[in-house]
């Protein structure tokens, strides 16, 4: 699940869909006027857009076929909608996370780079993820016996089970245990040793501010084994510049190797986001795994 930092974002649903797609409130009456139900009224034809509020304010829009599924969760507005376009789309505070059509580029990737770059990764923590398309991908290597992950909203996971089978199939593998809480407490805690620790986090707004700090990552070194590799969602570096280069120095000042891997998503502002990749070992090459990832390895 990702967010874009750091810049203020405006999302508006808009287009022309059903009353009764919209949540009443808890008491039953209707509730008060929604961003959605506002620019429904707006807008004749149904289109989800996005407006970076940069120099340029750049737009994304994706069109809306029919609204799924719209709730509030104790931590943030749950959107799922379909799309001629894109298939099935996933908005969490309005902000797409995934779609049914490009999702595999995202997962794979923050997946394949760091379990690759490990000679034999078998235990694995994921923070965040809650729409199960990142532990999708990390149950498929053959090599990884544990997969541990913390997601906070319980809602997105039920909400993706039910409208993201495709993703949410990784919440039956027996090698996956789910616990839901806060990641950042975990890691504070946990006893355990992990030889891959992936972050797909929200933006650094908010509750998951915390996990672009150094406390965190601080955290992420204590519990990795010898030879351990982090992930983390990274923002966009055509947004997101100078965030990325003082998340990178500070990572340097904790681990050997820290690198940044660009990615290509049309669904997320610009195109384009990035990972951040760090290791305890000053032997890791990121630019060189160790291992591929051709289908038949990876079970896909």
């Amino acid at each position: 699940v990702r967010r874009l930092a750091s810049i203020q974002r405006f999302r508006l649903c808009i287009g022309s869909c059903p009353a009764s797609h919209l949540s009443p409130s808890r008491s039953g009456q209707p509730a008060a006027r929604t961003l959605l139900e506002t620019s429904m009224n707006v807008m004749k034809e149904g289109w989800f857009t996005e407006i970076v509020n940069t120099n340029n304010n750049p737009v994304l829009s994706v069109d809306v076929e029919k609204v799924l599924h719209q709730e509030r969760s104790n931590f943030q507005d749950i959107l799922v909608f379909k799309s001629k376009s894109f298939g099935t789309v996933l908005a969490l505070d309005n902000a797409i996370q995934c779609t049914e059509r490009d999702e595999f580029s995202y997962q794979e990737m923050i997946t394949f780079l760091p379990l690759n770059c490990h000679p034999d990764p078998k235990d694995v923590l994921i923070i965040g993820g809650g729409d199960g398309g990142v532990a999708r991908e990390v149950v498929k290597h053959p090599s990884v016996v544990s997969v541990t992950q913390c997601e906070i909203d319980e809602k997105v996971v039920e909400v993706s089970k039910k409208y993201l089978p495709f993703m949410a199939e990784s919440f039956n593998s027996p090698k996956l245990e789910l616990k839901i809480g806060d990641g950042f407490q975990f890691i504070k805690e946990t006893t355990r040793k992990f030889d891959v620790v992936i972050t797909d986090s929200s933006d650094p707004i908010g509750p998951a501010e915390a996990l672009f700090q150094k406390p965190y990552y601080e955290g992420l070194k204590r519990i990795l084994k010898p030879g351990g590799i982090v992930c983390s969602q990274g923002e966009s570096m055509w947004f997101d510049l100078k965030l990325i280069e003082e998340m990178m120095d500070m990572c340097r000042s904790l681990f050997p190797v820290v690198n940044y891997a660009s990615i290509y998503t049309p669904t997320y502002p610009s195109g384009q986001i990035g990972f951040l990749l760090c290791s305890t070992s000053p032997d890791t090459d990121f630019h060189n795994p160790v291992h591929s990832s051709q289908r038949s390895s990876c079970g896909a």
